[in-house]
């Protein structure tokens, strides 16, 4: 069916569900505070959308609650070293997103005393703010009426019209249809629509009976709602490998060294390891030792696959300069990507 031939999505019944079935949220608003006048923090905002790019909110509760205990003010977060972040921002992955969320606080604090934009155009403006995000907190924060569309918007939207593409093709058309359905309580409304696409219109559940959307859905009416949205080709991911090299000294603490500050884990906290190629080739150590292969880890990045070699050793300090020396108790407290946290629990380590 045409977007443009869609019941349009009844807001009022959308809003109705909501006032009754908000999702509670450490950084969130309830309706009833809403109505109540009670306004969103933009900086609680925008923190939790940075972190739920990629990950879901129930990994990102904790890390919420720890960056807002620690830096409850975007000053606070705007003061604070970029290594202090990036070692409480470890194990959430997309570490660019760090880098982006301190200059982001950065350039608020710098460039507007403090206070976010209150529009989707001003807030895009800011380092590491895409046009999801800005239209998030202009919606949740200040509720400027503008579409609010992410991952579980387009899976609600898809089933919805029935849509017999993949939701990358129709993106444009999803957002302008969305777009005309927004009522004056937009920021209610966005919330509302994730929540629904949350819990009602689940990934692997569709509970259509229940769902405020149901009188206008073409899928409910004809089809599976679980066969949508359509997925796009799958394309194999390329293959890199390599080897790390986890060197413990005599009382057991372990070599550790920063990765450099552009790239792929930029700045990030690493064991030493070799190029990643295609073809790892044969080890070569940092240092001449009674090295042990532990085995091989897998990691999976955006854009390619990781395969690497682990190997450990009990060695002498001499010659590592470039890094420090981290007990084994300290290990957790360390800036390490998941990558390396696999790395050192294959040595026996972690």
């Amino acid at each position: 069916m045409p977007l443009a031939d869609l019941h349009p999505i009844d807001s009022a019944a959308v809003l109705a569900w909501y006032d009754d079935h908000a999702r509670e949220l450490p950084w969130r608003i309830s309706p009833a505070e809403r109505k109540r006048g009670v306004s969103p923090d933009p900086y609680r905002v925008w923190l939790s959308e940075v972190m739920l790019q990629q990950t879901t909110v129930a990994a990102v509760k904790a890390y919420f609650l720890r960056f807002t205990h620690l830096w409850p003010r975007v000053e606070d977060l705007a003061a604070a070293p970029l290594d202090a972040v990036l070692r409480e921002w470890a194990g959430l992955g997309y570490y660019a997103r760090a880098r982006n969320l301190h200059a982001c606080a950065q350039a608020v604090v710098r460039e507007h005393g403090g206070v976010f934009p209150r529009s989707a155009a001003g807030l895009a403006a800011l380092p590491g703010i895409g046009a999801y995000t800005s239209a998030a907190i202009a919606a949740i924060c200040f509720d400027e009426k503008i579409a609010v569309l992410d991952g579980n918007l387009d899976r609600v939207l898809a089933r919805y019209c029935a849509l017999e593409v993949p939701v990358r093709e129709a993106k444009d058309d999803l957002r302008a249809a969305l777009q005309a359905c927004v009522p004056e309580r937009a920021g209610d409304f966005a919330q509302a629509m994730m929540d629904l696409g949350a819990t009602i219109c689940a990934p692997r559940n569709a509970s259509c009976l229940i769902c405020p959307l149901q009188p206008g859905c073409v899928v409910e009416r004809e089809g599976d709602p679980l066969l949508y949205p359509i997925k796009p080709e799958k394309t194999e991911k390329p293959v890199r490998r390599g080897h790390a090299y986890v060197m413990t000294d005599a009382e057991g603490d372990v070599y550790l060294q920063s990765r450099p500050h552009k790239g792929l884990l930029a700045g990030m906290t690493e064991v030493p390891t070799s190029e990643w190629t295609t073809d790892a080739g044969e080890p070569v150590y940092p240092l001449a030792a009674a090295w042990r292969h532990r085995g091989q880890v897998v990691h999976v990045f955006t854009h390619f696959r990781l395969e690497l070699d682990v190997w450990s050793a009990v060695v002498a300090p001499d010659g590592l300069e470039s890094g420090w020396w981290s007990e084994p108790i300290a290990l957790k407290g360390e800036a390490l990507p998941t990558l390396f946290r696999k790395v050192l629990a294959q040595a026996g380590l972690g």
